[in-house]
């Protein structure tokens, strides 16, 4: 039996992720209500907003005014994502703690997505990464479509431990491991966890998995056997996914807590409070939780 880590961090990527991908606008005051909430629920990593073009993502149009609504804590982490160095020189002045780029580990995800091959995309974010340090800022690296794209399909180990060394090499503190289309299961997500674990410390590698098959928290469980313990999830479950019709988008924070709740594992997290923030942003989305622990306990709570 591994020895599964003490004390996990969970990044609620809700505000930014799970937004992102909503089709009906969200207010600024309730994007800044959801983030007091969720600090309120002990969350300590919340990726805020995204400093992308409004043309392309129009719900993040105010990320900004988000900024500066959002009521700053002690001891919390508040991270946006920039594409760009316009998006970072856009970010600056908003004074996040650190900043978010990407890359895909498949070459056709990154033609549709951004018209240009995975090394230029990573190239493309050298400045912005030299700038960010410049300012003091972390630098998280996402590293989408790990392990299958909607285009290509599988997506081999080696070719997520090509894109582990273009973000290596550029600078990127931190590698987030992404499963954006959830197609992922347990030893799949293992053998693409390991080539990272090859050129980054264990508390620089974290796991991002949508639930679109249903099997992202057998995937965090199989990350947890190899020490992994810092993860990406999204209050609500909140975010479609784009690329599979009417799946889900990111794994529920909610889930993610019970589960670790029950094996004993440390999040800071207090679970009723989560499912609070839960219930409130997906009231301004008018329809209920994605998340089956929040929907289980909102029941229980009326009975």
């Amino acid at each position: 039996m591994s020895t599964l880590p003490h004390r996990v961090t969970l990044v609620d990527v809700g505000p930014r992720d799970g937004l992102q991908n909503e089709k009906q606008p969200v207010a600024t005051e309730h994007k800044a209500r959801l983030v007091a909430m969720l600090q309120d629920a002990g969350l300590k990593n919340i990726e805020v907003t995204s400093f992308v073009s409004p043309k392309w993502v129009p719900q993040m149009g105010d990320n900004t005014a988000v900024m500066a609504a959002i009521e700053r804590r002690p001891g919390v982490r508040y991270s946006v994502l920039t594409p760009n160095m316009k998006g970072l020189e856009s970010a600056l002045p908003t004074k996040p703690d650190e900043i978010v780029v990407f890359g895909a580990a498949s070459e056709a995800f990154s033609q549709k997505n951004i018209n240009c091959s995975v090394a230029e995309s990573i190239e493309r974010f050298a400045p912005v990464v030299e700038a960010a340090h410049a300012a003091g800022l972390k630098v998280r690296g996402a590293l989408s479509c790990a392990v299958g794209c909607p285009y290509e399909g599988d997506i081999s180990p080696d070719q997520v431990e090509r894109v582990v060394l273009l973000m290596k090499g550029i600078g990127v503190d931190h590698l987030g491991v992404a499963d954006t289309i959830g197609v992922g299961t347990p030893r799949r997500i293992q053998a693409a966890m390991e080539r990272a674990l090859k050129h980054y410390p264990l508390h620089e590698v974290s796991g991002h998995f949508h639930d679109t098959y249903g099997q992202a928290l057998s995937n965090i469980y199989a990350c947890l056997e190899m020490g992994i313990h810092t993860f990406d999830t999204s209050v609500a479950g909140l975010g479609g996914c784009p690329y599979a019709k009417g799946a889900t988008g990111n794994v529920a924070t909610e889930d993610v807590v019970f589960l670790l709740n029950g094996l004993g594992i440390e999040t800071g997290i207090d679970l009723d409070r989560l499912v609070d923030a839960g219930a409130f942003i997906s009231e301004q989305l008018g329809r209920p939780p994605v998340s089956r622990v929040a929907r289980a306990l909102l029941a229980k709570r009326q009975g």
